[in-house]
C-alpha cells in the first residue's frame, strides 16, 4: 500500500489547497475543505508531523534578484567510491548558486540545477566552484533558453 492510500479525500484537498497557496489561513482552508477550523488545524498538523508537508516558502523572482540565468549541469566523477560521493555531496551544500543536486542513473553521476546572473557569472562560477568540486572529472552544461514550465506542485 502506498502512502497516498492512507490519505483520505479531505487530506488530499488540504494538501492541494496548501500547495496552491501556502499562505491560506486556517479559517480559509477550513472553508475550502468544508471542515471546522479545529478539525482542519488538527489534520494540517498531522500532515506536517507525518512528513507530507515539508515546509512553507515564498517563491522569489530570480530575474528581479539578479539570478536570471538557469543552467543544468551533468557531472561525471572520476571515481564512484563512497568517500568521493560523500565529499561531493558535502561540497555542493555550501554553494548557493547550486539550487538542486540529484544523483542519477545513466551516463553521468549528478545533475545540478544552478542560477547565476548571466553567462559571464556562470563562467566564473564554473571555474571557481564547479570544476573544483571533489572528484569532478567532466561536466556538460545546458543553459536554459526558455523556462516552459516551472512548478513544484505534485499531482494529487
Amino acid at each position: 500500500m502506498s502512502e497516498s492510500e492512507t490519505l483520505d479525500r479531505i487530506d488530499l484537498r488540504i494538501l492541494q489547497a496548501l500547495q496552491s497557496d501556502g499562505r491560506l489561513s486556517n479559517l480559509k482552508l477550513a472553508e475550502t475543505v468544508a471542515l471546522s477550523p479545529t478539525a482542519t488545524l488538527a489534520r494540517t498538523q498531522r500532515l506536517q508531523r507525518e512528513g507530507y508537508i515539508l515546509g512553507y516558502e515564498a517563491r522569489l523572482n530570480p530575474i528581479k534578484l539578479g539570478r536570471g540565468m538557469l543552467v543544468f549541469v551533468e557531472v561525471l566523477l572520476d571515481r564512484t567510491t563512497p568517500n568521493v560521493f560523500q565529499a561531493f555531496k558535502a561540497a555542493v551544500q555550501v554553494h548557493g548558486e547550486i539550487l538542486e543536486c540529484h544523483m542519477v542513473a545513466g551516463g553521468f553521476d549528478y545533475l545540478l540545477k544552478t542560477r547565476t546572473a548571466h553567462m559571464a557569472a556562470y563562467r566564473d562560477f564554473a571555474g571557481r566552484v564547479l570544476w573544483q568540486l571533489p572528484g569532478v572529472r567532466e561536466t556538460r552544461t545546458y543553459a536554459v533558453m526558455e523556462e516552459v514550465k516551472d512548478t513544484h506542485q505534485l499531482p494529487l
